[in-house]
């Protein structure tokens, strides 16, 4: 037992030593892992800030670097030799530089929404097929005064939307301790504006609490430059509220296969279509061909027709062809008066 134990014991001691001469050393003087990481964050943004800064005030890119080393009570001496030992070993710089971007886009998403609620617009929507693009408040409240009754929106698109996008917005509305009013009721409305001006849009009478939707899908219509909606709730004889929440913009990218089968059958349908007026022209063509086209007649027939036309004849002109008949007559007497006369004299001979 006692032999086992001083194996194991053994064994566990050569483990540890084996291990922490693996492990690297840190020489002194080298910031440590942590500290080296919250620097480097707040010397990058001292660095981006100096960027930024007019060619009268560059004197203040050093004092920006000089107030994170005094933050971090050390030197610039001492910033750069702990980055030469960090630069030699890679995988430690790497993962502390991994958190430090994740820090620094997280601080620019916060920048970001700021920038938004002080322009009054919303952030860049986030990339995905199903995704809310919402960016506004969640509850809303109107009372039907004039300062107080309506609620309007206009979302501008980015490079996050497609074309032949589904845009389905959903409200639910209340009516806190009254009916919703049939005769004036409030109304919600959404278009799509689109980069060649073509607009489609939808209008809903609200006559009854609960949720209520619009959808909209900008198809072939081409890019999407904006999507524009409100919420109006006129006045009534006496004071209403309408309360609006769980409100929500989905917006859904269509789905390619579908697209390029649609295309396809447009394609078939056309091709089929062409097809059939060109069939439809060539036998029409044909038809006015054989009724236009004049029929070819042999000499017999033209002879027999010419025989069959009566014509008008003078008495001059009749007198003419008679003339013209008798000296032919004459010449073929003539002419076999002569043909005798020279078979006879052939014969004595």
């Amino acid at each position: 037992m006692r032999k086992e134990f001083r194996f194991r014991l053994y064994m566990i001691c050569l483990l540890t030593v084996i291990v922490a001469g693996c492990k690297v050393k840190k020489p002194d003087g080298v910031l440590p892992e942590s500290t080296m990481e919250n620097l480097l964050y707040d010397y990058h943004i001292a660095k981006a800030m100096g960027e930024n800064l007019p060619y009268s005030e560059n004197y203040k890119k050093v004092l920006y670097t000089d107030a994170v080393f005094n933050k971090y009570g050390t030197t610039e001496a001492v910033f750069d030799s702990s980055m030469v030992w960090y630069t030699r070993n890679t995988e430690i710089l790497s993962k502390i530089y991994e958190r430090v971007n994740s820090k620094l886009k997280d601080q620019q998403n916060a920048i970001n929404h700021l920038i938004a609620i002080r322009d009054k617009k919303p952030m860049t929507s986030a990339p995905g097929d199903s995704i809310n693009v919402w960016a506004w408040r969640h509850m809303i409240r109107l009372a039907g005064l004039p300062m107080s009754n309506k609620f309007t929106f206009t979302l501008p698109s980015d490079s996050n939307f497609k074309e032949r996008d589904t845009l389905v917005w959903e409200v639910n509305f209340n009516f806190p301790g009254q009916q919703a009013d049939s005769v004036i009721s409030a109304l919600m409305a959404m278009q799509i504006k689109f980069e060649n001006d073509s607009i489609i849009g939808e209008t809903k009478e609200i006559i009854e609490a609960g949720t209520q939707s619009i959808r909209l899908q900008s198809d072939s219509l081409g890019a999407i430059k904006e999507i524009n909606g409100f919420i109006y709730y006129p006045r009534g004889k006496s004071q209403r509220t309408l309360l609006a929440d769980r409100i929500s913009l989905m917006r859904y990218h269509s789905n390619d296969s579908l697209r390029l089968l649609n295309d396809s059958l447009q394609n078939d349908t056309l091709k089929a279509d062409s097809g059939n007026v060109i069939e439809e022209k060539q036998k029409s063509d044909s038809a006015k061909t054989e009724i236009q086209e004049p029929q070819r007649l042999s000499p017999e027939e033209m002879n027999r027709r010419r025989t069959k036309q009566t014509r008008e004849v003078k008495p001059e002109q009749l007198e003419v062809e008679q003339h013209i008949q008798k000296e032919k007559r004459e010449l073929q007497q003539e002419k076999r008066m002569n043909q005798r006369q020279h078979v006879q004299s052939t014969s004595r001979n």
